[in-house]
Formats: C-alpha cells, structure tokens, sequence
C-alpha cells in the first residue's frame, strides 16, 4: 500500500550550500520548506593610518573641515536673521507694542529652544548628512513619516526663499524706486509686475549661483554675517546718535496715510530718538492696516507669523554636519550660542526701536531704518546681504532634500530624472524645479503673508522633529544614547505641544491645510512607496509598537478567556510554499483576525553554524502572498519532535495557537504554484540566489517520512488540547473563480462522524466548530450560502421502530437544529440526507467499519487476517459510498466541512497497522471531492449568551 502526500504536505530533502551529504529534509504538507545559507562576516574595513572606517575617521581625509564657528553658528544665525531683522521688527513693535513683541520672541525662543535640544539629541546619535529634517525625520521615525515631512521641509524651504526674495525686492525698491532713498529723479518704476520682474531676477540670480558657485557660498558665510552684524551695530550706534527729525522718514508711495484735521496727506513719519514719552506709548499695541497687504489688518497671529518666520533657521547647523570636525560638540554649541546670539540682538533692537521710533511710523514705514541710520548704506547692504543669503541658502537647501528625496526612492521611479539631471555633483533639475517653485509663489507678492506659510511649514518640521526624539525617548531603544544630554521627553512634548498650539495661532486654515497634506502623504507612502529602505534605515514606528505590544501582552489573561470573544488562532504547518500557496492564502482568510502562524520543522541539528535558521526568505514569501502572519521554523532530529516544538512554543502569553491546520497525506504529486504559468501566485523571486530554498518533492521521488509519524502528530495535537483540520484538495481552490462563479454557490457542513454514525450528533463540539469555521468563510464570501446535512442514522431508525410517530421525530429534528441555529445566530439551509437508514447493506457496512476502528486493545486481536481483511475492504467501500453521497450534492460547492473521527491511540499493539487504514479511508472519504477540510474541534468556541 503506497501512500505519498498532497500538494500541500510534499516532503522535501533541501540540500544545504550545495552539499549532498548533509541535508535538511522537511515534512511534506506539515511544514515549510527552505534550506539555511551560512552569511560570512567581511572584515573590518581599515586604513593605512590605522583609522577604522566603520570607527573613527581622519577629518582631514574624510572632507570634515569645518569647525563649530564656520560651519554651525554662521549660517544658523545668518539664517535666524534673513530678512526680518532690517524690514520687520518695527512692523511687529509697531502694531503689537513692546511688551507684547517680547512675548513673542519668548515664546518663539522657547519654541526653538526646544525644538534644537530635540534636533542636538537625534543629530549627536549618529551622522546626519544632507536632507536635514527630512534626513532625521526619516531614519527616525521610518519611510511614512520621514517622506511626507521631508516633502513638506521641501516646500518649507522654497516658501523660506520666496519670502527672502520678496523682502529683498521691497528694499530694493524702497531704495531705489519712486521716492527712493538712492533714487535718481523718479527712480525705478514700481508697480505688483515690475517688483514680481525684480523678485524674478533675483531669484534667476540664485539659480545661476546654484548651478555655478553654490559651494563658494557656503564658505563665504562667515564673511557674509560678518557684513550683516557690522550694519546692525551701526543700526544700534544709529539709534543712540541721531536725534528727532520730522523730515527724513518718507511714507512709501504704495502707503498712503491722511491728516484727519485738514484732510491732506501726510509725506512725512516722525521720529524722536531716544524718548520716554515714545517708549511709553510704544508699550501697547496699536494694530493697524498692513499695506503690503491690501490694508488687512495686523493682529498677534499674522505678527507672530513674521517673526517665527524670521527665525527658522535652526536647522542649518545640523545640516552641515557631514562637513564639521566633531558633529557632536558643534552642532549643540554653535546651534545654542547662534540661538542666543540671535536672541539678545532681537531684543536690544526691539528696545531700540520702542524708545526711538513712534508706532505710527513703523506701522507705516517698514524701511524707517535707511533714514535714520548714520549712514544709509549700512541698512542697504545688511538687508541685501541678509534676505539674499536666506534666500540662497532656502533654495539650496530645497535643491538638496529634493535630491535625498529621489536618491531614497520616497516616490518610487517618479524622481528619477532628479538624479539623472546631476551634474559633477550639482543636482541641476532639483535646483531648476525648486526655482520653479519659488516663481509661483512670489507671484503672491506679500512678504507678511509669504511668512505666514512659511512659520506654518517650518513649524510643522519642528514638531515632526519633536515627535521623532519623543517617541524614541519612549521607547527605550537601547542604540539611542545621544551625547547631547540636556533633553528629557518633557522638553520634547513641550516643543512639540507648543508648535502645534502656535500653528493654528498664526493661521489655523494653513496649518490645518499641512497637517491634512502631511497625513495624506504618509498613507500615499505606506501604501505606494517601496518598503526596502524601512528594514535599512528602521523605523521608530516598529519600537512603538514593540513596546505597547509588549505592555498589553502583559495584560492579556489567558485565565480572563471567554467563549463569546474566541476567534481561531492557527498555526499552519507546511511544507514548500511553493506547493501550498492557495492553502496559506485561504487560511489567512479563516483567522478572523486572530493569530496566524506558518511553521515549517528542518531535519537536522545544531552540530555546526550552518545549521542556523535563516526565516529571512520566509518573511519574503509572507510579503509575496500579501497574509498577515508570523513565520516560525525550527530544527529537529524528527519531524514529529518539532511539531511539539511548533505547537508548544508557538506564540507568546495569550497570544498562542489553538488550532492547528495540517495538509493532507496522500498519493498526489506537489504543484509549483511559482512556476505554473496560469497561476496567481506566479513568480522568478524564489528561483535564484539566496532565495532559492524552497524545493519542493517531484512525482516519484521517496517521501521522508512515514504515515504512521503523521498519525502520531494528529493524536499529540488533539492530546495537547488543540483543534484539528487536516486539508485536502486545496490546490484546487481559485478565490478569483469563486468570487465572479454564478454557478459556486455552497459551503457545505457534514456534522456526521462517519466512522461511528450512530452517535452522530449535529450539536456536539466538532459540529458547532465545523459551523462557526463555515460561518467565517461565509464572511469572506459574502455571495455564498451555508448548507448543513443533517443525516438520518440507523440510532434514530432504532428508535423510530418503537413509534409509530417515526416522521414527526425526523421533522422534530430538523425544528431543533433551526431552533438551534437561531439560537446561534447561523444562517444556513438544513438538508436532510437518509441513506444511512434507507439502505441495508449500507448500514452493515457502516457497523462494520465502526467494530473494525473500535479502541479497545482486543478488538483485532480475535480477527485472523483473512477476517481483518475483509472487514477493511468493507470499509472501503461504505467510504466509498461515503465519498459518492457527498459528491453528489457537491456540483456547487466551494468548501466542504466533513467531521474528522479521533484517530487511533498510539497505545494500541497494532497501531503502525491502524495508522495506515485509518489515512487510507480518509482517503476514500475525500477523493475527487472540491477544497475540503476534515476538522475535529477540541474546545466551545459558541455562545448563544449576550
């Protein structure tokens, strides 16, 4: 008697590293396949001069040249300043007053200061290199997160440029424009067209320096907040020197302010200099119309928003860090000393500017300070040095996240041209696109209201900054230890409660706009973009969930169980994916949300490395099939000693299997679904390199274990206390017919042991699991029905020749199992099959089978073999007749759902013999029938209570 397995249970013999001699065969249908490769350690990589590479590195020859001063406070303080400390001081003093200007600054500063102990924290952890926040946000927080705040950084910056070039223009055409300070005769023309040509040309000037000389600028910028702190010392000096003139201030001509006493219009601003009385009413606010921006009324939200504007440039330090010597001394102290800095500068010339200069003037001159400057010039030259150094420095920035954007494949193939369009280095198409950018929104025109979405944007970077340090402070990762120490996840929450909270202060309609694009980026990205670099950069997000997973597995009782709340935990054994795929793919369906597991038992030892399980191309074949499952592969001497392995260890706490799914032992060759050309899960990802494990048994080929092992393991499941389903016939399922079939119309229930039907019961424990496993598929299935064989057998007949009521007695069966059903919940319609009362020899047949399957250790051992014979070729053929009746009402069917009787105990003398029977008239019972699972439930899992 040959007796080989199903596609599902193919036996397979993986050789190992191409030896012969020694190899890891698998348990056909039980287990998985794939066959361990042993990965060499490289050595560590060395220099000459005895620097490690993966260590410590030579500065000189790895290009860190930069020191604290150069490379970290200049350009964070020539980016704090930009164009706010010339043009839009005294528009905030003058509208909100002194007193609440510095409240401003404070909580801007708190803001920052925050923001900047979070960014020192993640920066000093590790190398950060180009892309910046996007860069920290990614490797951080993980691909979702890192892309859609790194795009919105990306827009931050060009929105920051575009702000700078518009304050550039207004200075330039304050100077030298109609009226104009610098101006010959009438000056330049002015006009919304013309500052939009001159907001152009500037920004094509930052183009051509981007695409010529953009490193040139990053090493002026010493020189260039040199020049910029010289012209605001002379703006202090100014301050103290020059006394009250009511004829140098010019109201711009785009300004127009009335005398209300004679009705004429007033040419002319004061100024005071150095005045108590001016100090005193500069004090309070006096909110006024702006008139860079058709007369819209000033209040604390669009102030607030020029400021925080102005102050945005924390980041770039952290920027450079790929170019400084010692990242983690510079970054903090020359980020810190450059806040600072800034800081004490806004302060003393907000004080300046309340005792020298009355709110009407600053209301309506944003450029007061030329005139009243001991030397005009000095004003020019640090507004254009300041707003067009931000502004190149924004539009680099921008050029540069977008290159890390489409080297990091956020968006797929869909920024391929950004890296094709690189030249020696210089990425030309992500310069041009962010010029582009920076066109569309100048055409805006306002520098205020140009700075409101700019604070929202920078804003939201910072709070994604302080989530990043918040979460992995929380999590406890182990790898996170910082050498900035000055940060607890109390300053993290606060920053970012704080950016959240002045966010919708400024303009809650922007910053509800951001977070809205941000959250639709990050589900774009989860859903589109390619999972790689998650498992390269890791993800703060599988930390998190670490660590809340781990608390609530803690809380979860398995002794607080209860019935009304039990869903199938299965555990699946295979062999090769290869030959199971529509088995993995139907189960992931039964789980209900419950736990799924596919174990896979390796024949072996651990008697040397090579032997280590790689469960690598596993989690592959889980990504393949699209399941949600967990892979667990063990090696054993025996297949049935890493079944227990399997079922035992399995799980964690209350998370642990309860049902344990087998395919089938049976004659039919294994099918290679990867290969057959007509089926979905076809692919050449298996075929080649280190993923080629998973051989599958070819027809004919010997199988690596016996049909007594494979009855042993289904009797120490069902000892073990799990539920059973054996699984055979699955290579023909196809969901995709079932789902658009008009003629596939059934799930069918047979809850009639076979092998003893007399005792059938339709509402002992297996009949209510076969029922409540056919009602979850019937949720998969929606366009389905559940059909239940309530079968007649010769107990009832029994009794029914004592009462000549015998009809009423089958109807009165059919009323309890609806009632019961009901009761349940079920929707299923009930068919009465007789055949195992009508006919005679049918019924002796059954009797037959069900002496020769009888327990007792006595029951053959009377028998001779002629007899014992006979009574299991009988038994054949009442499987036989079995097998017909089902077929015959299985023309519709999907899945059927047959009652699997408890297999023979291993106690008994003859059991090797028993074992081979009992597979053998499954075998009959289940030929040519659709996708069917033999199923023995162990435990309730219904409940008819609320």
């Amino acid at each position: 008697m040959s007796i080989s397995t199903d596609q599902e249970t193919a036996p397979i013999a993986a050789p190992r590293n191409g030896s012969t001699s020694n190899m890891f065969r698998s348990f056909g249908s039980l287990f998985g396949a794939g066959g361990g490769s042993e990965v060499a350690r490289p050595p560590t990589p060395q220099s000459s001069d005895g620097y490690v590479e993966f260590g410590m590195q030579d500065p000189e020859r790895s290009g860190r040249t930069l020191g604290t001063f150069a490379g970290v406070f200049s350009p964070v303080a020539l980016s704090m300043f930009s164009g706010l400390v010339f043009i839009r001081v005294g528009y905030i003093i003058g509208n909100a007053g002194l007193y609440v200007t510095l409240l401003q600054f404070i909580i801007a500063y708190a803001i920052l200061l925050f923001t900047v102990a979070s960014v020192c924290a993640i920066s000093t952890n590790g190398a950060i290199e180009g892309g910046g926040v996007y860069f920290m946000i990614s490797r951080t927080l993980g691909l979702e997160f890192g892309g859609s705040i790194g795009t919105l950084f990306f827009f931050a910056n060009v929105v920051g440029s575009a702000m700078a070039i518009s304050g550039c223009t207004e200075g330039i055409m304050d100077d030298f424009g109609p009226g104009g300070l610098f101006a010959s005769t009438d000056g330049l023309p002015d006009g919304k067209w013309f500052r939009f040509f001159v907001s152009s040309m500037i920004n094509t000037s930052m183009l051509l320096v981007c695409l010529v000389g953009a490193a040139l600028f990053a090493k002026t910028s010493v020189l260039i907040l040199g020049t910029v702190t010289v012209c605001l010392l002379a703006t202090f000096i100014s301050f103290l020197a020059v006394g009250a003139t009511d004829h140098t201030i010019l109201v711009p001509l785009a300004n127009t302010i009335y005398n209300k006493s004679n009705d004429s219009v007033i040419a002319y601003l004061p100024y005071t200099g150095l005045n108590a009385t001016t100090l005193r009413d500069n004090l309070g606010s006096h909110y006024g119309p702006d008139y860079t921006a058709n007369g819209k009324f000033a209040d604390f939200s669009t102030t607030f928003g020029v400021l925080f504007a102005g102050v945005t440039g924390i980041m770039a330090g952290a920027n450079m860090s790929g170019e400084l010597k010692s990242p983690s001394k510079s970054i903090p102290w020359g980020t810190l000393s450059a806040v600072g800095f800034t800081f004490v500068a806004y302060v003393i010339l907000s004080f300046l500017m309340s005792c020298t200069t009355p709110s009407v003037t600053m209301r309506n001159s944003y450029l007061f300070l030329m005139p009243v400057n001991l030397w005009p010039p000095f004003t020019a030259i640090g507004i254009l040095t300041a707003t067009f150094s931000t502004g190149l420095s924004n539009l680099i920035g921008s050029s540069r996240i977008l290159e890390a954007l489409s080297k990091d494949q956020v968006f797929g193939p869909l920024l391929n041209f950004v890296l094709r369009g690189t030249w020696k280095g210089n990425p030309i198409c992500a310069v041009v696109i962010s010029w582009v950018l920076v066109e569309c929104i100048l055409l805006i025109g306002s520098f205020n209201l140009i700075a409101q979405i700019n604070s929202v944007l920078f804003m939201l970077s910072y709070l994604a900054t302080n989530l990043a340090c918040l979460g992995i402070e929380l999590t406890g990762a182990p790898n996170f230890r910082p050498l900035f120490k000055y940060f607890t996840w109390h300053t993290c929450l606060i920053g970012l409660l704080g950016t959240l909270i002045m966010m919708f202060v400024i303009n809650p309609i922007y910053a509800s706009s951001s977070i809205i694009l941000c959250l639709i980026l990050v589900i774009a990205l989860h859903l589109f973009s390619p999972a790689t670099h998650s498992a390269q950069w890791g993800s703060i997000s599988q930390a998190l969930m670490f660590h809340q997973v781990r608390k609530y597995l803690l809380m979860l009782d398995p002794r607080k169980d209860h019935v009304k709340f039990w869903r199938p935990q299965i555990l699946l054994l295979v062999s090769s994916p290869r030959s199971c795929c529509p088995l993995v793919d139907f189960v992931n369906d039964l789980k209900k949300s419950g736990l799924y597991i596919i174990g896979h038992v390796k024949l072996g030892d651990f008697s040397g490395a090579e032997d280590a399980v790689d469960t690598q191309p596993w989690w592959l074949f889980l990504d393949h099939m699209r399941v949600k499952a967990f892979t667990e592969v063990t090696i054993s001497r025996s297949i049935r000693e890493g079944v227990h392995h399997l079922i035992r260890l399995s799980g964690i706490g209350a998370m642990k299997p309860n049902t344990i799914i087998l395919g089938f032992y049976d004659n039919e060759a294994p099918k290679d679904f990867f290969q057959n050309g007509t089926s979905p899960y076809k692919t050449d990802g298996f075929n080649e390199g280190e993923t080629h494990n998973f051989p599958i048994r070819h027809d004919g080929e010997t199988k690596h274990f016996e049909v007594q092992e494979y009855v042993h393991i289904l009797c120490d499941t069902l000892r073990m206390k799990k539920n059973l389903c054996l699984c055979r016939n699955f290579q023909r399922l196809d969901k995709n017919f079932i789902a658009i079939s008009k003629h596939v119309k059934y799930i069918d229930v047979w809850p009639i042991n076979v092998f003893n039907p007399t005792s059938g019961d339709p509402f002992d424990v297996v009949s209510l699991f076969m029922m409540q496993l056919a009602v979850i598929m019937l949720a998969k299935w929606k366009h389905l029905r559940v059909r239940i064989f309530l079968c007649e057998t010769n107990e009832s007949r029994t009794i029914s020749t004592f009462d000549t009521h015998a009809p009423q007695m089958d109807v009165f069966s059919k009323l309890k199992l609806e009632q019961s059903l009901k009761e349940l919940r079920i929707k299923a319609d009930i068919l009465e099959i007789q055949e195992w009362s009508r006919d005679t020899e049918f019924t002796q047949q059954a009797r037959i089978l069900k002496q020769f399957t009888a327990q007792a250790d006595d029951a053959l051992l009377d028998d001779g073999d002629e007899i014992a014979e006979d009574k299991f070729n009988r038994s054949l053929l009442y499987m036989q007749r079995v097998n017909q009746i089902i077929r015959d009402r299985s023309d519709q069917t999907a899945l059927s759902f047959i009652y699997l009787a408890a297999p023979p105990k291993p106690t008994l003398p003859d059991f090797n013999d028993r074992s081979a029977n009992y597979v053998e008239l499954l075998t009959e019972l289940t030929a040519d029938l659709p996708p069917t699972i033999l199923v023995h439930g162990v435990s309730t899992v219904t409940s008819t209570t609320l």
